[in-house]
């Protein structure tokens, strides 16, 4: 039988997607489960591994279930990022997972910049200081429970874990260690430093792979678990967040993405590691240069969080659209109201975990429908400093490539283009993140000769939304009101 598909195998926070894709990049089957989260006290975020594991297993059961295995060429993962497993020397849980979203590090990001020092812990794994990177949590426990940290044999993201279950080789892709911030991201290696401080060596992390080369192959224990076939290889992929940056071709130059998901992601390739605040550096999930990510805590979180708080919730099928069709009535500005997007707290270019959101301007003349176009706003023009950060630091932006439920969005959609004045295309799958890891799977198969070409060959945009001129002063005005809203160390920046 014909080799014609490969596997994207998404496991993300909350689900895990196992989908078979055409080398057009046509979706042809799928399997779904979902991955519970739990809240063990105030700001602590976690996940039993066996989860995962057994969400892999089930989307995977289910797909095979749908079509003919021997049918598929390859398999890669998409992983969720900066999360952390605590797994002993037979593979299992010394401790529950530790998830992105966990602040039980909050107090541990000082500290260890203290010891390591600020500008160091960024330069070399070009991450500013934040909450969100793994090694801040490694350090916690460090400090707080180092009998957790004698007990771990290895210490896992979700591909290395994946990847240690379904072929017996634990290891992590370029683009799922980099978030852990313990990754020199011009050397590609461990820093041996940052691995010094938290008293663990390379032996407890997993063996590093380029994206698109072999990890190994499907045993035999994992074929009966799965319904994937013995010996199928698995390639190398990565980050949720990289891999949607490729499936949507946006590894290369004058493309931005736009992922719309849980958290709001911009992102823009380069070729060299450029360091600033504006953004974290990344690396590419093509193996080549890198990617900068402006990073919004809240995306769709916040908008989700609006609309259960204020707007009767999302019981009601409904209740987007009508929102939407509302705020598209009212002008640019929000005839007067701004948001302060922070909800969960701010990324760039302020790096403040403290920071909260609000509303500004409100009177008895505002309705749901401004308030909603405001949080919109908002976010658009978080977006729309970060391209032009971007812009200013030398990189040629041409248009934007938007990913994620909110692309569906064309009132969205049309904020972005008018406040950047780039033309905005929509990704035509929903999955762009397996369909990443697809095409360096379809790479490493060997249908491709680059993962560029991969990129290229796979991936779909809709026809883009052309920015209005006329639009571009009204929003510079309103990205210059809202700005004033925010915290007097924060215009400076």
């Amino acid at each position: 039988m014909t080799k014609d598909l490969v596997i994207g195998l998404d496991s993300s926070t909350q689900s895990t997607k196992a989908v078979a894709w055409t080398a057009k990049g046509e979706p042809v089957a799928e399997g779904r489960a979902s991955i519970p989260l739990s809240q063990p006290q105030p700001g602590w975020v976690e996940q039993d591994i066996e989860d995962w594991w057994s969400a892999a297993c089930s989307a995977l059961r289910q797909l095979a279930g749908e079509l003919d295995m021997s049918r598929v060429a390859a398999l890669a993962i998409s992983n969720q990022r900066e999360t952390v497993a605590f797994v002993d020397a037979n593979g299992n849980a010394v401790r529950p997972a530790v998830v992105w979203l966990d602040e039980r590090a909050r107090h541990e990001v000082d500290l260890l910049c203290e010891e390591i020092g600020k500008d160091t812990l960024h330069s070399v794994s070009g991450k500013p200081v934040d909450i969100t990177p793994v090694i801040f949590r490694l350090s916690w426990f460090r400090r707080n429970q180092p009998d957790i940290m004698d007990r771990t044999a290895r210490f896992a993201d979700v591909h290395c874990f994946l990847s240690g279950r379904l072929t017996g080789n634990w290891t992590s892709s370029w683009t799922s260690a980099d978030p852990f911030g313990v990754l020199d991201i011009q050397s590609m290696t461990w820093s041996g430093n940052f691995l010094d401080h938290l008293g663990i060596n390379t032996r407890q992390l997993g063996t590093l792979a380029r994206p698109g080369t072999l990890v190994g192959k499907i045993t035999p224990e994992a074929s009966v678990q799965t319904g994937l076939p013995v010996g199928l290889p698995l390639i190398a992929a990565g980050g949720d967040g990289q891999c949607a940056g490729l499936g949507v071709n946006a590894a290369r130059e004058g493309v931005v993405y736009l992922n719309l998901g849980t958290a709001l992601i911009t992102g823009a390739w380069a070729p060299d590691p450029m360091i600033s605040l504006n953004w974290r550096t990344m690396t590419s999930p093509t193996g080549n240069g890198y990617f900068l990510e402006g990073c919004q805590r809240a995306g769709a979180f916040l908008l989700n969080w609006f609309v259960d708080t204020f707007a009767g919730g999302r019981d009601d099928p409904s209740v987007f659209s009508k929102l939407e069709a509302e705020a598209a009535q009212i002008p640019i500005g929000s005839e007067g109201v701004t948001v302060c997007p922070y909800l969960t707290g701010c990324m760039d270019p302020h790096w403040d975990t403290g920071a909260r959101a609000s509303f500004n301007g409100l009177s008895p003349n505002h309705g749901l429908g401004h308030l909603y176009r405001a949080v919109l706003e908002a976010m658009t023009l978080e977006s729309a400093r970060a391209i032009s950060s971007m812009k200013k630091s030398g990189l040629k932006i041409e248009k934007i490539v938007a990913v994620g439920g909110g692309g569906n969005s064309a009132l969205w959609t049309r904020m972005f283009a008018d406040s950047t004045g780039l033309p905005v295309h929509v990704s035509q799958s929903l999955e762009a993140s397996s369909l990443g890891a697809a095409m360096s799977a379809a790479y490493g198969a060997g249908w491709f000769e680059t993962l560029d070409e991969a990129a290229a060959e796979m991936s779909e945009e809709s026809a883009p939304v052309m920015p209005d001129p006329g639009s571009y002063q009204a929003w510079r005005e309103l990205s210059d009101r809202q700005f004033a809203s925010y915290r007097p160390e924060y215009r400076n920046v």
